[in-house]
């Protein structure tokens, strides 16, 4: 697989995402279904908690990268929802720092929304990812 960041302007990576990614050569795409912070077991954790709600929903996400033989480092495209955009920001380096790790970029995009499908649930996380 053979990835391309497509820039035409740079302010995007000082926050950590491209503007676009051009994937060629790719054998296996991933669309991961929005990952929030849910237990083992279907249960909804950390309510209230957006901090830890991140952080769980990124494990879940990884664990369904991890599933299908992938990493963070596959992601080509992330969509972030979250209920409190302005209470998400201060957690969101939690989020750049895992992808930096995984010297990823992906495209990325943040949408406030009313609520999330499970309630007590403030941010989502889904992903495509190739290999």
């Amino acid at each position: 697989m053979e990835r391309t960041a497509v820039n035409p302007v740079p302010w995007s990576l000082e926050l950590g995402f491209h503007q676009g990614e051009l994937v060629s050569g790719h054998t296996r795409t991933l669309y991961c279904s929005g990952q929030t912070a849910m237990s083992a077991h279907g249960e909804p954790l950390h309510d209230g908690d957006m901090a830890a709600q991140l952080v769980l929903s990124l494990d879940n996400l990884e664990a369904v990268l991890g599933a299908a033989g992938m990493t963070l480092a596959n992601l080509v495209r992330l969509n972030v929802y979250t209920t409190d955009v302005d209470g998400l920001f201060p957690h969101y380096g939690v989020l750049a720092s895992r992808l930096g790790a995984a010297v990823v970029a992906p495209a990325t995009t943040m949408l406030g929304v009313t609520r999330l499908a499970v309630p007590g649930q403030m941010v989502e996380l889904e992903g495509t990812a190739v290999a």
